[in-house]
């Protein structure tokens, strides 16, 4: 309590003077701390209800218990949610801070312990989690079999100041003054088309050939990232003739015979059907980096996760950088084989 009363002091012209918070000292109470940040985070009270496991009645009874307390209006209801007032905006900064001091507390305390336990989630876009890290999170597992895992594979942006995710795997630094951003690897992207559906269609032999077959590729309005906005890389005014959100749905369309389709290299290893076409010639080269909060960076659980998912992928750099054909079974965690394609 007294550290919650500290920081919340820091909070410069809150509209809450030291003589409130001391006279109230009795009544403060972190649980309303908490159920503000989550009205924050999600935006509205029954998301927040939702998040917290309780009734939207109970989460309005708290906000309304605590800008009594402070003597001040912490939200403006609008047609989009719950907005915060400029106090609130302030009582926010002061309250994240309270909750990075708590969760180093936390994490003090469980160095002592022998095992590590916890849960972290992880966010991470769907061809890295389902083809990379999905197939080796059993290691981690077993070093740490207390530990609880929660990949979330999606290709979207995580806000980890919300705490939609503990780590976040994207394609570029952040410019977020409180998350820490480091490089993870470059990976190579490649044309890839089905082996059978090659052979039933005219030779490419050139860029302009690739221009006279269908391709698979993103839903340009869910394309959260300018650096997954690469068709016309090989080729101006080439659009995508099937499109999805999710980039293994992409890699079954093409499997299927589809069409071409630009897949990162390391994924185009587990799938022997999968052919480069004109590798020499259409190539490209994006990043991995990983953003962790700075609350939560020195947290054990949560560094154990972030430190093994580094280290894999250093370990691996082959199949992020190497051609077309280079890597083999030791390479790839696993190699999709269907006998036929219904």
């Amino acid at each position: 309590m007294q550290l919650l009363l500290a920081v919340l002091k820091m909070a410069p012209k809150l509209c809450i003077d030291e003589k409130t918070v001391g006279n109230k000292r009795s009544e403060q109470n972190w649980d309303d701390y908490r159920y503000f940040l989550a009205v924050v985070r999600t935006g509205t009270l029954s998301a927040a209800a939702e998040q917290l496991g309780t009734e939207h009645t109970t989460v309005a009874r708290h906000i309304k218990a605590l800008e009594a307390r402070l003597g001040a209006q912490l939200f403006l209801k609008s047609h989009s949610g719950y907005d915060l007032t400029p106090a609130g905006q302030r009582l926010l900064t002061a309250t994240e801070a309270a909750e990075g001091a708590l969760l180093a507390a936390q994490n003090i305390a469980s160095n002592t312990q022998e095992a590590l336990t916890g849960s972290v989630r992880l966010g991470s876009p769907d061809g890295l989690a389902s083809i990379f890290i999905a197939p080796r999170l059993r290691v981690l597992n077993a070093r740490h079999p207390k530990l609880t895992v929660e990949l979330v594979a999606t290709t979207r942006i995580f806000s980890l100041t919300k705490r939609e995710a503990d780590i976040a795997i994207g394609f570029s630094r952040t410019e977020h003054a409180r998350v820490v951003s480091r490089r993870l690897t470059d990976y190579r992207l490649y044309v890839y088309a089905a082996a059978d559906y090659l052979r039933a269609s005219p030779p490419i032999r050139t860029r302009e050939d690739i221009r006279q077959h269908p391709f698979i590729g993103y839903v340009e309005e869910f394309v959260f990232f300018p650096e997954l906005d690469y068709l016309d890389a090989v080729g101006s005014g080439i659009e995508a003739n099937l499109r999805s959100t999710n980039l293994m749905a992409q890699v079954f369309a093409t499997l299927s015979g589809g069409g071409l389709c630009i897949l990162p290299t390391f994924i185009a290893a587990s799938f022997p059907l999968l052919v480069a076409v004109l590798p020499d010639q259409v190539s490209l080269t994006r990043s991995f980096h990983m953003h962790v909060h700075e609350d939560h960076r020195k947290a054990t659980h949560v560094r154990a996760v972030a430190d093994f998912v580094a280290e894999e992928i250093q370990r691996n750099e082959m199949l992020f950088l190497a051609p077309p054909g280079v890597m083999d079974d030791r390479h790839a965690p696993w190699k999709w084989r269907p006998e036929r394609m219904q």
